[in-house]
C-alpha cells in the first residue's frame, strides 16, 4: 500500500516537473490550465471503463469543460475554466444529472479535446 502511494507521488511529481516545459494544448501557452492538471491526475489513476473523455463546451461566449466518469450511476461533471463544478448534466442513478445546470442555448458547441487512449 505504501509502495503504491509513493509510486503515485513520484509519478505526479515527475509529471509536474516535465510539464513545466510543456505547452498548453488549448492555448499554445506555457501555462498549465486546471483542466491540464485534471488530465494529469486522470493519468495517475488506472484506466476507467469506458475511458475518460474531456469535452470543451462553448455557449454564449462561455467555456465549460465536461469530464466523463467511469461506469454506472456516477455523475459526469461540467466545470468552469477555473475547474469549479457547475453541475452534472447527466449521469447519476436516473441518468439525468443533478438538476443544477443553468439554462444553455440550444446551440452548445461540443468539442472532444482529450480521451484516455491507454489500454
Amino acid at each position: 500500500m505504501i509502495f503504491i502511494l509513493l509510486k503515485r507521488t513520484f509519478i505526479f511529481l515527475g509529471i509536474l516537473i516535465m510539464s513545466s516545459n510543456c505547452t498548453n494544448s488549448e492555448t499554445g501557452s506555457n501555462n498549465l490550465t486546471c483542466i491540464d492538471i485534471k488530465i494529469k491526475e486522470i493519468l495517475m489513476n488506472e484506466v476507467t471503463n469506458p475511458p475518460t473523455q474531456v469535452w470543451k463546451w462553448e455557449d454564449n461566449g462561455n467555456t465549460y469543460y465536461y469530464i466523463t466518469s467511469d461506469c454506472c450511476d456516477q455523475y459526469n461533471y461540467l466545470y468552469t475554466i477555473n475547474c469549479e463544478i457547475v453541475c452534472a448534466p447527466d449521469g447519476g442513478i436516473t441518468g439525468n444529472g443533478d438538476g443544477n445546470c443553468p439554462e444553455f442555448s440550444s446551440e452548445i458547441i461540443k468539442t472532444l479535446i482529450w480521451e484516455d487512449k491507454r489500454n
